[in-house]
């Protein structure tokens, strides 16, 4: 794993060697000093061996890299879907008035992964929850006063061993709930050691605690900070009673009623310990996919039904397949932790809370193929997990688990962490793998496809975090009982991320089957507002709106195909009824016009007219039947773009935008509702 410099005085021939270096060259310039100094540009263009205007047209397609100085702190501010469901415009709008007049820059954001706890700002990668417009003020006014100091240092709260075991989550949405604070408390009782685990996915309850007894772990949540002392006082230490204690953590009816396979260690292990995931079954699978040849480990991958767990539901056995059968010695594995859906956060927990997992999915993959250097793509406003990711990767090294003659295998595998820049875009495939190459993050046309001629120009296995996550348990525990799961060719389970205006947000895994009522009333309690559910969209901002009459529907990749609708990565929004579904639609092509890479005409051009037809639409001045005609043409438009994109950027687009006109059209009307979200 490289290592890359955190200097003010960045020498970027030091990445002049990387594969794909500009890309984290220009990370280390802006880290060093808040944004990249224009007269860097000819030594860029010289140490890569590209001209300067392709230095700066990889600059200027990235949201994150800036060539003037920041007025002041950097505060994000996340307008997606799930923080819209729960405020997010009037926070936006204030975050705004206020920067008019304070040293302060204000950066829209869409999607910052803490969808059940939002509305959500980040102030220089420092994430927060629950922000309201009178919070997002003090938020500002704090961020300028320390602007410019050092960073806050990570208390070290595992140095005692023989001492009663909390666990307080390090997962970013616990961070964002106070969960660092409660640590920092806990850490200074005498007889405790704190250990940071990942969050169990119950965020509602966060800061969720656990303390370590002879019945199993106890829960309590949630906590603040100045609840530890009342806490302690009443047996704490012992699983006593109190009116924040939850009981046994496996047996509370969130937890009793999940499948965990993916996330089975995710809350339950130190993420940063080794010998923790090795205790609690890990490496098994890579032990027994070194006991096969690799297309017996292919074929496993295969018979488990296993689909892409990204949004395509590829099956993965037949990707595999196609790389390992494709003909050269040199192949990659790549793994997607890109996740930019709005309401989707399951690759932020699973690397914040068990990456070993992922490392071992992808060692498993190398050897099934043929491939000796796996690169994982994180997106920068995942600062925590890439932090976890990293460290993950040096202790797996330090036990010989990658590089060279991995477990005594014989085999070799390396793994390199890789940041993007704020460009939904590279979400995609190809867009991802042409950033990894340290270019703009633009879709690239196939075939071919990236299992044939990808990375690099080599043939490449590009999964998801959760694909590649799961893989372990599948050679740990047989194909068989992986697609004992499920149902018709949607098998094993789905991390299904509840998000939005819910009671109880959060994580749930469990087979495909279940139906959008029973995860949105049994397991999320409805709205948090307590008013009806009005909308819910699934599988991100290119999913449909499906409306109150579908929620009986089973979530499963054939039955959400036929209904025009789309289970994508797992991510559940809701919305109650004071959504305004035009406004919805309009936000759909919006975040398209500002997301597309420019490639091609119908997503660039056709989702910039599509905002102006609906907002012609909404403002009904040419009448009634004006407006139908206007809405047939946004119809037109909608096929366009589905039939003609270049991706599933501006193919999906039309989703939203159409369930909204077939299930709300009376939104579109301006003199029927007006409400905003």
């Amino acid at each position: 794993m490289e290592t890359v410099p955190n200097s003010a005085d960045v020498d970027v021939k030091d990445f002049g060697q990387w594969p794909g270096g500009l890309m984290p060259a220009l990370h280390a310039l802006k880290h060093a000093t808040g944004y990249i100094d224009r007269t860097r540009i000819p030594e860029l263009a010289e140490v890569f061996n590209i001209s300067e205007a392709e230095v700066h047209g990889v600059i200027s397609f990235y949201k994150d890299f800036r060539t003037t100085p920041p007025k002041g702190p950097i505060v994000q501010v996340c307008r997606a879907e799930a923080c819209q469901a729960r405020g997010a415009v009037g926070v936006f709008a204030a975050a705004q008035q206020l920067a008019a007049t304070a040293a302060v820059e204000i950066e829209e954001v869409f999607c910052l992964g803490n969808c059940s706890l939002g509305p959500s700002v980040a102030v220089d990668g420092r994430l927060h929850g629950r922000v309201d417009t009178a919070a997002v003020e003090t938020i500002i006014g704090n961020a300028i006063e320390r602007h410019g100091q050092p960073a806050e240092i990570d208390l070290d709260t595992e140095s005692i061993s023989d001492a009663t075991v909390v666990y307080v989550p390090r997962d970013a949405a616990a961070r964002s709930a106070g969960s660092d604070d409660v640590a920092a408390v806990l850490a200074a009782v005498p007889g405790v050691r704190v250990v940071r685990n990942g969050s169990r996915g119950m965020l509602w309850l966060e800061p969720m605690i656990e303390v370590s007894t002879p019945e199993g772990r106890v829960a309590y949540g949630p906590v603040g900070a100045t609840d530890v002392l009342s806490l302690i006082d009443a047996g704490l230490l012992d699983g006593g009673e109190h009116p924040l204690r939850l009981g046994l953590t496996e047996q509370l009816p969130w937890m009793a009623r999940q499948q965990r396979i993916t996330f089975q260690r995710v809350g339950l292990v130190d993420p940063r310990s080794a010998d923790d995931y090795e205790a609690n079954g890990g490496l098994v699978g890579l032990r027994n996919a070194f006991g096969m040849e690799p297309a017996a480990v292919v074929d496993t991958v295969a018979e488990s039904g296993l689909r892409g767990r990204g949004g395509a539901a590829f099956p993965a056995g037949i990707k595999w397949r196609t790389v390992l059968e494709a003909p050269g010695s040199t192949k990659y594995v790549v793994c997607n932790a890109d996740e930019g859906d709005s309401g989707t956060f399951a690759d932020r927990m699973l690397i914040e809370g068990d990456p070993f997992t992922l490392i071992e999915g992808m060692i498993i993959a190398g050897w099934a193929v043929g491939a000796h250097d796996g690169y994982v793509y994180v997106r920068s406003e995942y600062p925590d997990a890439i932090v976890a990711l990293r460290e993950a990767i040096a202790a797996a090294e330090r036990r010989g688990w990658l590089n060279d003659d991995v477990l005594g295998s014989g085999f070799d595998f390396r793994l390199h962490v890789r940041v993007g820049a704020g460009a939904y875009i590279c979400g995609e495939e190809t867009a991802m793998l042409e950033s990894l190459e340290g270019r703009r993050g633009v879709v690239r046309a196939k075939p071919p496809l990236p299992a044939i001629e990808g990375l690099f120009g080599k043939p490449t296995v590009v999964n998801n975090v959760l694909t590649l996550a799961t893989v372990p348990a599948i050679l740990a525990g047989g194909a068989a009982a992986y697609a004992a799961l499920g149902t018709g060719r949607s098998r094993g389970t789905q991390v299904f991320q509840l998000a939005g205006n819910i009671a109880r947000g959060g994580i749930v895994e469990t087979a495909f089957g279940i139906t959008l009522d029973e995860l949105i009333h049994e397991f999320g309690g409805g709205s948090e507002s307590g008013r009806p559910v009005r909308a819910v969209q699934v599988g991100g901002p290119l999913g449909s709106y499906l409306p109150p009459d579908r929620l009986g529907m089973a979530i499963d990749y054939e039955t959400f195909a036929a209904a025009d609708a789309l289970v994508g990565h797992g991510g559940i929004v809701v919305f109650d009824d004071t959504v305004d579904m035009a406004a919805q639609a309009r936000f759909a092509m919006e975040f398209c016009a500002i997301e597309s890479c420019g490639k091609c005409t119908p997503c660039r051009i056709g989702s910039t007219r599509g905002v102006e037809l609906i907002d012609k639409i909404v403002a009904g001045a040419e009448g009634a039947a004006g407006r139908s005609t206007d809405i047939d043409t946004l119809l037109d438009l909608c096929e366009v773009m589905a039939d003609a994109s270049l991706c599933a950027m501006g193919g999906l687009t039309p989703l939203p935008v159409r369930s909204a006109l077939a299930h709300y059209v009376e939104d579109f009307d301006h003199n029927t509702q007006g409400v905003t979200v």
